[in-house]
């Protein structure tokens, strides 16, 4: 996605107004989100060993920023997200089914491609829940989609109380759509192009069913093979009218269990990381059964408080001629 300047845009918070809106809403969203999922706070860490198989690989493209340990002598990475470590943190803590926990994740994604949505920086609530076994099915899945939803929803009600510029938009519903329907209903389109096409009729969609191999031989996206069951998994988006496109506000998915663990890294390619130690313990079957994700902080904050840029909610570094065009609209970059 390239820069969208808005035309006419106009922000109705100044710079002091929208650190003080950011506040609020985060402190509103966390707490509402803990409440309906039943989660905990957590610390969390910046850093992992990678020998541990604990980072997140994404795309299995990106690659972590590193640094060195000299009492180690080794080098350890700054996180990419959580996927893993939580559940291992739910070992360790001993929560039962029906209870989780949420944490502050902060990466750094060095190789990222600077737009209105995107940065160096992603702050994030990473999530983790632990279900049955019996539970890893869609509509365990779509249980939770559907109460996630309901505090985006309770929020946009939030934002508008305190700023009545805002108009409530979000529809009653969310709309489930797997990967594979979509592809159906627009063939000729990329998979960007086909989200934003049903996002914009529909203003909130769930796309299932991401990292595996569609009709067409292509994947809608990438996924790493070592966190979410590529047939129990999704993003939520909405349609952000600022910038007339689609805003991805949360990936998640129940996750992997022994058996699409092994099918997916054979898949993948990736069979070298069965000797890691998460990896290891997951095969065995001696981590809980979960369902997790993360949500964007910033991306929530931009799209409640009708931002146009990311850069308008964080402070970050971003190429000299995109805030050059920013500050010419009038989109105050932090």
């Amino acid at each position: 996605m390239a820069l969208i300047i808005p035309s006419d845009y106009t922000d109705f918070l100044d710079v002091l107004e929208t650190q003080i809106a950011i506040k609020k809403l985060k402190d509103h969203f966390q707490t509402a989100l803990s409440k309906e999922l039943n989660l905990i706070r957590v610390s969390s860490p910046l850093f992992v060993l990678p020998e541990t198989g604990m980072n997140d690989n994404l795309n299995g493209v990106e690659k972590a920023v590193n640094f060195n340990v000299p009492f180690l002598g080794k080098d350890a990475e700054i996180v990419q997200s959580l996927a893993k470590w939580k559940r291992m943190a739910l070992k360790k803590y001993g929560i039962e089914a029906g209870r989780g926990l949420y944490t502050d994740m902060n990466a750094i994604r060095k190789d990222e491609e600077l737009d209105n949505l995107h940065s160096l920086y992603v702050d994030q609530w990473d999530w983790e829940l632990v279900i049955n076994k019996e539970e890893r099915n869609t509509e365990t899945l779509d249980k939770v989609v559907k109460k996630i939803y309901s505090v985006f929803k309770d929020t946009e009600k939030f934002a508008v109380s305190m700023y009545p510029q805002i108009k409530a938009i979000l529809p009653e519903e969310i709309y489930f759509v797997t990967s594979q329907e979509l592809l159906d209903m627009y063939p000729d389109l990329t998979p960007k192009e086909r989200e934003y096409k049903l996002v914009k009729e529909k203003g909130a969609i769930f796309l299932s069913k991401i990292g595996k191999v569609l009709s067409n031989g292509e994947k809608h996206d990438g996924r790493s093979p070592d966190y979410d069951d590529w047939e129990l998994n999704g993003d939520i988006i909405f349609y952000n009218p600022v910038l007339d496109d689609a805003i991805e506000l949360s990936s998640m998915g129940i996750r992997v269990d022994e058996e699409s663990l092994d099918k997916q890294l054979t898949i993948a390619g990736c069979d070298d990381r069965r000797e890691m130690d998460y990896h290891k313990m997951l095969l065995n079957g001696e981590l809980p059964y979960t369902i997790g994700g993360g949500i964007g902080q910033s991306r929530i904050c931009m799209y409640y408080l009708r931002k146009a840029h990311i850069g308008e909610v964080q402070v970050g570094i971003w190429p000299e001629d995109m805030v050059e065009k920013c500050n010419a609209a009038g989109i105050k970059l932090l």
